[in-house]
């Protein structure tokens, strides 16, 4: 029998709080961290997009000085969300060659990569620092939360565009069950908050252009959704074996009860239209969970706002639950901190797993015209109760450019 895996700690610093109570009462509460970006590169390239959902707390405030300079800010937003979730699983002693890393991102170290490039055209090559690869790299964060925690049973990176870090849990939960682990810190991180991501982004129409407006720029669901905002941060999660967890007398959050990885094998950026390949990644995750369709109670979707990608997830949330879907409650948080990318699923599902703990589903903002052809039961305005009683199930679904699916199932204890 497959061993049971539970969530036990939980990191997160994002646009809407720099640790987890702060991100969990500013969603609940239902902030935006979207704000107009003041850096002199916005005017001096032209961007057509102006604004971001930039870290509530810098990384460098958390770090030491000689720490955040050998990082780039996505591995500074990495190494703050998982020691903030290692301090609160309370584990004190572990056989380290039983601890796993698996820390995702869609893109990496972007900031350190272009500075590195400008470096070398205006200075020569022998001004490029010797840190320059491993602080670029994509599997820096992985590499350095393991270094932190002395994590010697594997540091993985899933790099699966939007999709990576819930991926990561998908990961972490495999190795948990295969007993090449007893314990694995995952999550995603992402700091592209950058001129050439900017541009490149808003070139292929994916960014709202709402320069006037930031606050209210990120819709999911609404008629008049235009595009996702960038946001930058990093969750994490320490997840379980539950034998392992209990032995020490852990505090539990939740059961990681399923998760899934699809391809759609369609489109680079465009997701199938008729949700195939999503609906195949919430049947699945369903499944490996041994979950009804009546056991779902909430979804953190992963609504964009953008105009082509909102409806598919509905259609293929419909596939995956059918009627029950108009009794599930739906949160589209997206909607307050914008889109972290890569970093983006482990973040919600930080929310979800909260969700679940709490009883309480948080709001969407910026719903005011909701999509007829999206008729979800979307929270808005308070936070939406769970059932008080018995065991619930939320869901939290991430989709990325390639054409990749990750949901978790996540249950409550």
């Amino acid at each position: 029998m497959a061993r049971k895996v539970v969530i036990t700690g939980l990191g997160a610093t994002t646009p809407i709080g720099g640790d987890v109570p702060t991100l969990w009462e500013n969603a609940l509460k239902g902030v935006s961290g979207a704000a107009t970006l003041t850096d002199s590169w916005v005017e001096e390239y032209h961007l057509p997009v102006t604004f971001a959902a930039r870290a509530s707390v810098p990384a460098t405030d958390v770090l030491s000085r000689v720490e955040a300079k050998r990082m780039d800010p996505s591995t500074q937003f990495a190494v703050v969300a998982a020691r903030e979730a290692w301090k609160d699983s309370g584990i004190e002693e572990i056989d380290r060659n039983k601890l796993a890393v698996a820390f995702a991102t869609g893109i990496g170290g972007v900031w350190t990569l272009l500075d590195a490039w400008d470096t070398l055209r205006e200075k020569g090559p022998r001004r490029v620092l010797p840190m320059t690869v491993p602080m670029l790299m994509p599997n820096g964060p992985a590499a350095a939360v393991s270094l932190d925690l002395g994590a010697a049973a594997g540091a993985h990176t899933p790099v699966s565009a939007c999709a990576s870090g819930t991926e990561a849990m998908h990961v972490g939960m495999e190795l948990i069950r295969a007993g090449k682990a007893d314990v694995v810190v995952v999550g995603g991180a992402e700091a592209a908050i950058h001129p050439m991501p900017i541009a490149a982004f808003s070139s292929m129409q994916a960014l709202s252009r709402s320069n006037d407006n930031p606050q209210g720029a990120s819709r999911p669901y609404d008629i008049d959704r235009n595009g996702f905002v960038m946001g930058e941060g990093a969750g994490a999660l320490v997840l379980e074996a539950e034998e392992h967890a209990l032995a020490r007398g852990a505090r539990i959050y939740a059961e990681l009860a399923g998760t899934s990885v699809t391809a759609d094998a369609y489109h680079i950026t465009a997701p199938d239209p008729q949700g195939l390949g999503a609906t195949r990644a919430l049947k699945a995750a369903m499944f490996d969970g041994l979950i009804q369709p009546e056991d779902v109670v909430h979804v953190n979707a992963h609504a964009t706002s953008t105009p082509v990608g909102d409806k598919p997830e509905y259609t293929a949330l419909q596939a995956a639950l059918g009627d029950h879907l108009d009794n599930v409650w739906v949160s589209a948080t997206k909607s307050q901190m914008g889109h972290l990318l890569g970093a983006s699923g482990a973040v919600e599902s930080v929310l979800t797993t909260l969700a679940i703990y709490h009883r309480l589903a948080p709001v969407t903002i910026n719903l005011d015209n909701q999509d007829p052809e999206i008729p979800l039961k979307v929270v808005t305005g308070e936070p939406a109760k769970l059932p008080a009683e018995g065991s619930i199930v939320a869901l939290n679904n991430s989709f990325g450019f390639g054409g990749h699916n990750a949901v978790v199932a996540i249950r409550s204890v």
